[in-house]
C-alpha cells in the first residue's frame, strides 16, 4: 500500500480540496455533511471533515467511496484523475 504524503504543501490526501469545494457548492456546513453520511451508515463526525478537508487526515478509500456516493461523483473526481463529475 502507497500512503500519500504530499510534502510541498503537507497534505495527507487527495480529495480534501475537492471535498470542501463539494460541501460549500451544497451549503453544507461540516456537521451537516457528517451527519448526512452518519445516516448513510458511515462513521464520519465533523472533526473527520474538517481533517479531510485540510489534508491533515489520511483517507481510506471506503471514505473516498462513501464521500463520492453521497456526493454522486466519480471515485476519480474526487482523487484529481478527472475533472468531470
Amino acid at each position: 500500500m502507497k500512503i500519500y504524503w504530499n510534502k510541498e504543501n503537507n497534505s495527507k490526501n487527495l480529495i480534501g480540496q475537492r471535498v470542501k469545494e463539494l460541501r460549500t457548492e451544497r451549503q453544507l456546513s461540516q456537521k451537516a455533511l457528517a451527519e448526512q453520511l452518519q445516516l448513510a451508515g458511515y462513521e464520519f463526525s465533523d472533526l473527520t471533515v474538517l481533517r479531510i478537508e485540510q489534508g491533515t487526515r489520511f483517507v481510506p478509500d471506503y471514505e473516498v467511496v462513501a464521500l463520492a456516493e453521497y456526493f454522486q461523483v466519480s471515485c476519480e473526481y474526487l482523487l484529481g484523475v478527472k475533472n468531470e463529475k
